[in-house]
């Protein structure tokens, strides 16, 4: 047998650079992730003999399994390195028993970084495998087979085969439904703010009516402002009240998974999964030049924000040397979650001297971004609070009360590392002795319009989810692309919104099933996993409570499905031209159609006609109306409404104008051979003008084009011009309107 020792991770990435810190004594492996599941096709669950799974080897896995095998022969002593969370534990169980025989020494080790340090501390630390947290893993997998192979069907029935529903997945959606709806019947109301400027000890000072005969004001009628208006311009005002005091700012705790996946989406502009998939490369090392492969964060799934003893230590060390010890206020966190997994760290950077700018030369730009924000996330946390020196200026007059509020920064603390635009407001409030004579010079009114509520983006949903319970670090961005890969939700100008067919399915599924797919039904199976986990509850017990109630929804169903069919499939008001039969409204993956109702023994489809939007043009063929139509992959264009009998086609015209001069054509929709769409000229081959990017309307303020495109750069939207490369992005002016903020130059 070998004398050296075998270590297991999942990764490659992984296992180059623990490689690196442990030198000859050691061999180092990856599995490449899971090796076993459940299988593809059938259940592979057996529900009477206690829920047993059925795990067989991924056929994708067969090469790394057999390697696996042959390598774990030469070695004595094995330690499973798999991520240190349910799912790794699992990973690392199914690892060993693949490669356990006899006289083997098979250990279980946590690597939170992978460090020189991290990796010594694990390895020195060696345990068992912990076969609860393999147990909660195992009934995750079990009940989201159950859910996901048994209600499926019942969307395939009702839709069409390829849609999924899921234990958490569809709960998820139905939050994203339901917020829908909240915006849809939301009614806005206007409201008026009134505002005075005054002239005090020499100053303009800018204050707002906050109260008036001692209640708060707010106004929903115009004439009621009006007529206050001209009472204010007689009434005297003199100073009520002048406080300065001092407030403390505390930096937020360092990052966890949802509060690393929101900060992306909002600062970065990135989506759920690539945040995870940036993260992970971060934490599997990157390559730093001489030094090697390095892992620059801890493990990036994780609900706690504690910190380690010596990443405080460390921390205060570099702040004292950095900004000086009054910089330096060593903190750890506690999570306000009681599920979370304290064992674990928060996310921080595992070497505080490897600063984002240090690091800059090795990294990716988007791994740089990501690098910056958990850097500056952490130290931050470890600083002084900001101070905030406060002013309020109060004014009354005639039952009326004005306040000014200035804020301004005193001491910056961790704002130095973190700078904040939003810290600072108002403006300078002159210091006063009380008898200025103060002089209204102007009042005025701003209506103001009530909001609905904003739709989930992809890191407010995960905030959503962990707050209530609902899923777990490692499924938030699963979650969320599996929603957007069977189109129930669509993104749109960063933001979540559920398409008509994820309406259809929440609202089929919740009423089929509405304590199943509950919010705190599926909270509360979280918690039992988490017992499970904790040794406090069994496998068993918690699988047998779930199907009892599931399978007599199942069993109510079976005998509905005819019922449930016709709902989802309503008759239309035409009829089959080639047997007769209604024809039904069916959904595709493209969208509705009719389907004639005696399918499979007519199996006659056509588009349906409301679908099919009509342009203002004719068939230059035959002359019939011209209609939009989409082909299987969801692409659209526009063709003669006149086909089988006529064949015309083109591709779908926009309303904008070709930027190229006197060329006379417009921009059309095409597609690549890959099938990305583009903007080409409808006179092609005569103009080649193509762009990758949306047209707009906006007229190019340096050289009038009337037409420009749109791009995302940076995180920002900016429109840019075609003839002259003039680059811009729209701000708002302080009365909310927009103009444009400008570059010039070559894209």
């Amino acid at each position: 047998m070998n004398k050296k020792s075998l270590i297991i991770v999942e990764s490659p990435t992984k296992s180059r650079t623990i490689k690196r810190y442990l030198g000859r004594d050691f061999e180092v492996i990856a599995s490449g992730g899971h090796i076993v599941d459940l299988p593809e096709g059938r259940l592979g669950i057996d529900i009477e003999n206690g829920f047993e799974p059925k795990f067989v080897q991924i056929p994708e896995k067969r090469e790394i399994i057999k390697k696996l095998k042959e390598v774990a022969r030469k070695f004595t002593k094995i330690y499973l390195a798999s991520d240190p969370d349910r799912e790794g534990e699992a990973i690392a169980w199914h690892i060993y028993n693949l490669v356990n025989g006899e006289g083997k020494e098979i250990y279980r080790v946590l690597f939170n970084e992978i460090t020189r340090r991290g990796i010594e501390e694990g390895l020195k630390n060696p345990g068992q495998l912990d076969m609860n947290k393999v147990e909660a893993q195992k009934a995750r997998r079990i009940l989201d087979r159950l859910v996901g192979y048994l209600v499926s069907p019942i969307l395939w029935k009702a839709y069409y085969k390829g849609l999924s529903a899921g234990r958490v997945q569809t709960v998820a959606l139905r939050l994203i439904v339901e917020r829908e709806a909240e915006i849809e019947s939301f009614v806005p109301s206007f409201y008026w703010n009134i505002f005075g400027e005054f002239l005090i000890g020499g100053k303009i000072i800018r204050a707002k009516l906050v109260k008036l005969d001692g209640k708060k004001a707010r106004f929903e009628n115009e004439d009621e402002v009006k007529e206050l208006l001209e009472r204010l311009k007689e009434t005297v005002f003199t100073i009520d009240e002048l406080n300065e005091k001092e407030e403390r700012l505390s930096p937020q705790p360092p990052f966890i998974t949802s509060s690393l996946q929101l900060e992306a989406n909002q600062q970065l502009r990135f989506g759920s999964a690539k945040t995870m998939q940036i993260a992970q490369r971060l934490y599997e090392g990157v390559e730093l030049g001489s030094e090697g492969p390095t892992g620059l964060i801890t493990y990036m799934r994780t609900d706690s924000p504690r910190i380690a003893p010596e990443a405080i230590a460390s921390a205060k060390n570099f702040i004292v040397r950095e900004f000086g010890p009054d910089y330096s206020s060593p903190r750890n966190f506690k999570s306000k979650n009681k599920t979370a997994q304290e064992a674990h760290e928060a996310i921080r950077p595992t070497f505080i001297d490897y600063t984002p700018e240090k690091v800059r030369p090795y990294l990716r730009d988007d791994e740089y971004k990501l690098y910056n924000l958990i850097w500056r996330r952490f130290v931050a946390s470890q600083m002084s609070p900001a101070v905030l020196r406060v002013k309020k200026l109060t004014l009354k007059g005639d039952k009326a009360l004005f306040e000014a509020v200035e804020k301004r920064v005193s001491f910056d603390g961790w704002l130095k590392v973190m700078p904040r635009k939003d810290v600072e407001e108002g403006e300078g409030i002159p210091n006063l002795k009380g008898d200025e004579e103060v002089r209204a010079s102007s009042f005025e009114s701003k209506k103001e319009q009530t909001k609905p509520p904003a739709r989930f983006t992809e890191g407010s949903l995960v905030k959503e989810l962990e707050a209530k319970g609902i899923g777990r670090p490692s499924t938030y961005a699963p979650i969320i692309q599996t929603l957007i890969a069977r189109k129930y939700v669509e993104r749109q100008k960063g933001s979540l919104r559920p398409t008509e067919l994820g309406k259809e399915v929440a609202k089929l599924l919740v009423r089929l099933f509405p304590d199943i797919f509950e919010v705190h039904f599926t909270s509360r199976m979280e918690e039992s996993l988490d017992r499970i986990e904790n040794g406090d509850d069994k496998t068993i017990r918690v699988l047998t409570d779930f199907y009892t109630v599931f399978s007599e929804k199942l069993k109510r169903i079976e005998s509905e499905k005819s019922e449930i069919v016709a709902k989802t499939q309503p008759k239309s008001d035409e009829t089959c031209e080639k047997c007769g039969s209604p024809m039904v409204v069916r959904w595709g993956r493209h969208g509705k159609y009719l389907a004639c109702s005696a399918f499979p023994k007519c199996k006659n489809t056509r588009p349906l006609k409301s679908e099919e939007e009509k342009i203002d043009k004719l068939c230059p063929k035959c002359g019939s109306a011209m209609v939009v139509k989409y082909d299987r992959k969801g692409r659209r264009f526009i063709a003669c409404s006149a086909y089988p009998k006529c064949s015309y086609s083109e591709p779908y015209p926009t309303p904008y104008a070709c930027p190229v001069k006197d060329c006379g054509g417009i921009l059309v929709e095409k597609y690549s051979k890959k099938g990305k769409k583009f903007y080409g000229c409808s006179r092609y081959p005569d103009c080649k003008f193509a762009s990758w990017d949306e047209p707009s309307d906006k007229i190019c303020p340096n050289c009038g084009a009337r037409t420009t495109f749109t791009r995302a750069l940076r995180g920002k939207v900016y429109h840019y011009c075609a003839v002259c490369n003039h680059k811009w992005r729209e701000t708002e002016n302080k009365k909310g309107v927009a103009k444009p903020e400008s570059e010039t130059g070559d894209e």
